[in-house]
C-alpha cells in the first residue's frame, strides 16, 4: 500500500514559510565534490528523496560524507573505488535516479572515465540526455551504450578544450559538460548554455575552487581548463518552485502568508508572472507578503486579448511552475492560455481538476485554457494519483481550496521534490494526514 494524503479543504491558512534548498541546484553542485580531493561544505540542502539518494550514492563510491546537521554536510572524494562503477548495486541505486547522470562529467574530468546506468524518473515525455553526451564527445570522450548489462560507458583520458554549440539549453546537461571542461586541456566555449540561476550557484562554486569560468549568466560560457580543484563552501539558494507554489497556494485558498528568505533577485519573472494572474504580493526585506484575496483578476494584454502564459528558457517562466499557475488560475477572475512548449504530457493532470469541477478546455498535450471561477463555485474534493513531482503539488493546491476531502495517492512523486510538506503546510492550519 503507498502513502496518500488525506485533505480537508476550504480553510484560510496564515503564517511564515520558509522554502527548502533547491532541488535541481543540490543535484549538480554534490556531484561537483567529485572534481577535488579536497573536502567541500555544502549548506541548506533539501531532505528530500532524489538528493539523499544521491549523497548515498557518493558514500557508496568511497567519498567520506558528514553529516554536519540537517541541511549541511561535507564531502571529501580523496578515494574513489572504481570497481563500484561496474556493480550491481551501483545499476540499482544509479538507475533508480535521474540526477545520478550528474556525475558522469565530474568523474570524467578527474578520471578520465565514467560508467552509468540508464536513468530512470519523471514521467514528463522523452527527456533525452543526448545533450550531455553530446558535449562529452565533443570534448573527445568515446562511449559505447551495452544493451546487456545496460550500461554507458565513456572513455575520456584525454579531454580537450573545443567549441561546442549544445543542441538544446538544458540545465543539466550544461552542468554537465562544464564539469568536464574545468579540468580539460586547453579553452571550452559552449554557446547555447542555459544559464539559470542553478548553473550561475554551480559556476561560481567551481570558480571559488579555482576553475576559470567566464560568461557566468549568459549563455556563452568560456572555460579555461585548470590543472587541479580545491575545496571550498556553498550554500544553496532557496527551491524557486516551492516559492512559486506557495505564492499559488496564497492566493488559492485566500490565505495571508509570508514566504521567508527568498533571494528575490534570483527569481526572475516569477513574481511578475503571479502578479499578472492578479495575485497581490510584496517585498519585505528579503520576504514576500501575500495578502489574504477574496478575488484576483487575471490581466488581459493591452489590446483586450487572452492572456497567455508560456514557459521558456530561462530567463523566461519555469517550465516546473506552469502546473501551479494552471491549477491557481481555475479560481481567478477572466481566462488564461496556459502553453506547455518543452515538455509533453505535463498537461494531462488536467482531468483531476475537471473532476473537481474546474473550466478548463485541454486545447491539446501542450496547451490549456482555464476559464476562472472567480471563487464563485469551489472546486470538490475527491480521490486522485499523483503523475509527477509538480502535478503532485498543484493538485495538493487545489485541494486545499476545494470543499470536502480529497485524497492524493502516490505521494511518493511529491516527496521527491518537497521535503516534509504535510508538516510545513500543517503550521500554517492545513488539515492534512498521511495515511
Amino acid at each position: 500500500m503507498t502513502n496518500a494524503f488525506v485533505i480537508n479543504g476550504g480553510k484560510p491558512l496564515k503564517g511564515e514559510i520558509t522554502p527548502q534548498g533547491a532541488k535541481n541546484e543540490a543535484l549538480q553542485v554534490i556531484s561537483a565534490v567529485l572534481l577535488t580531493a579536497e573536502k567541500v561544505t555544502i549548506s541548506n540542502i533539501p531532505d528530500i528523496k532524489d538528493v539523499n539518494k544521491l549523497i548515498e550514492l557518493l558514500g557508496d563510491m568511497g567519498v567520506i560524507v558528514e553529516r554536519i546537521n540537517e541541511h549541511t554536510h561535507t564531502f571529501e572524494a580523496k578515494d574513489i573505488n572504481q570497481d563500484f562503477f561496474a556493480s550491481e548495486t551501483f545499476k540499482a541505486k544509479g538507475g533508480g535516479l535521474r540526477g545520478s547522470i550528474m556525475i558522469v562529467g565530474p568523474l570524467l574530468a578527474r578520471f578520465g572515465k565514467a560508467s552509468i546506468p540508464k536513468p530512470g524518473g519523471d514521467k514528463i515525455g522523452r527527456r533525452r540526455l543526448d545533450t550531455h553526451f553530446l558535449g562529452f564527445e565533443k570534448l573527445g570522450a568515446q562511449f559505447n551504450y551495452n544493451p546487456e548489462d545496460g550500461f554507458f560507458n565513456v572513455d575520456a583520458s584525454n579531454l580537450q578544450g573545443t567549441y561546442i554549440l549544445l543542441d538544446e539549453a538544458s540545465v543539466t546537461g550544461t552542468a554537465n559538460v562544464v564539469m568536464a571542461a574545468v579540468l580539460a586541456k586547453g579553452i571550452t566555449t559552449i554557446y547555447n548554455a542555459a544559464c539559470e540561476p542553478y548553473l550561475q550557484q554551480l559556476c561560481k562554486m567551481l570558480s571559488r575552487m579555482g576553475a576559470k569560468i567566464s560568461g557566468i549568466g549568459s549563455n556563452l560560457l568560456t572555460i579555461e581548463g585548470v590543472e587541479k580543484l580545491g575545496g571550498t563552501e556553498h550554500r544553496l539558494l532557496p527551491d524557486m518552485i516551492e516559492i512559486g507554489s506557495f505564492i499559488g497556494l496564497a492566493a488559492m485558498t485566500g490565505s495571508e502568508i509570508t514566504i521567508k528568505d527568498v533571494q528575490y533577485k534570483e527569481l526572475g519573472m516569477i513574481p511578475d508572472v503571479f502578479k499578472r494572474l492578479g495575485i497581490k504580493l510584496e517585498l519585505r526585506g528579503d520576504d514576500i507578503f501575500i495578502p489574504a484575496q477574496e478575488h484576483y483578476e487575471i490581466e488581459t494584454f493591452i489590446d483586450g486579448s487572452i492572456m497567455t502564459i508560456a514557459d521558456a528558457p530561462w530567463p523566461g517562466f519555469t517550465p516546473d511552475l506552469l502546473s501551479i499557475v494552471l491549477v491557481v488560475a481555475i479560481q481567478a477572475k477572466g481566462s488564461v492560455l496556459i502553453h506547455q512548449k518543452m515538455f509533453e504530457s505535463r498537461l494531462f493532470f488536467v482531468d483531476k481538476l475537471l473532476d473537481m469541477g474546474a473550466q478548463i478546455i485541454l486545447c491539446d498535450p501542450h496547451r490549456a485554457t482555464v476559464i476562472g471561477l472567480d471563487n464563485q463555485v469551489k472546486l470538490r474534493g475527491i480521490s486522485m494519483t499523483s503523475p509527477d513531482i509538480r502535478a503532485g503539488v498543484s493538485l495538493l493546491i487545489a485541494a486545499l481550496s476545494a470543499q470536502g476531502q480529497s485524497t492524493i495517492y502516490n505521494i511518493e512523486q511529491i516527496e521527491r521534490g518537497y521535503q516534509h510538506i504535510d508538516t510545513r503546510l500543517k503550521a500554517l492550519g492545513a488539515d492534512i494526514t498521511r495515511i
